[in-house]
Parts: structure tokens; C-alpha cells; sequence
């Protein structure tokens, strides 16, 4: 999917009410509670960055904004950073964990 990244990077999301997040001994997991107990297929498992981004979602921040966190939290390149942040993000959209502000 290409994205204009620059304009995706202004947009801001909102969590979505019917997910929770869990850290569970070193893993960090997205589950939909909208769903039956049973369907593991809907349970995600993200790493580290991944985690930190869920934080960071608020709704007021900007995508350009978590952006910049990142590379300085994981010192990572702009380029590494954005393109896994916008990934991540369309990621969230498809699942529905995450809503445009």
C-alpha cells in the first residue's frame, strides 16, 4: 500500500476501546475484547517498539511526534523509524485497534 508519508505522518489516532493491552512476562499483547474468549487468531503479540508506539498512541500526538520519540529511544534512523511506524500503524488500521482523530 503506498502512503504519502508525510502527509500520513501528520495524522493523529485514537486507541480503540475494545482493545486492551497486556504485558505477559516479556511479551507484549493486543487483544480485541470484543471477541469470543476462544479466538486466538485476534490475540497480537508486538515487540518492544511496537509496545512503545501503543503507549505513545493518544490521540493528540502526531505520527511525526511518536516518530520522534522513537528515534530517540531506540536510536534508530528517520527512515527505519517512519517506515516501520507508518507500517505498524496501517498494521493497527487493518485490525481495527486504531481510529484516525
Amino acid at each position: 500500500m503506498e502512503t504519502n508519508s508525510s502527509a500520513y505522518l501528520e495524522r493523529r489516532f485514537a486507541k480503540d476501546t475494545a482493545i486492551v493491552s497486556r504485558k505477559i512476562a516479556e511479551e507484549f499483547i493486543l487483544v480485541p475484547i470484543r471477541q469470543r474468549a476462544g479466538d486466538v487468531d485476534s490475540i497480537y503479540t508486538v515487540n518492544e517498539v511496537g509496545s512503545r508506539i501503543w503507549e505513545l498512541i493518544d490521540g493528540e500526538k502526531s505520527l511525526s511526534e511518536i516518530r520522534d520519540v522513537i528515534i530517540d529511544e531506540f536510536e534508530v534512523s528517520n527512515e527505519e523509524a517512519e517506515k516501520d511506524l507508518i507500517e505498524f500503524l496501517q498494521q493497527l488500521e487493518q485490525v481495527g485497534a486504531v481510529r484516525p482523530v
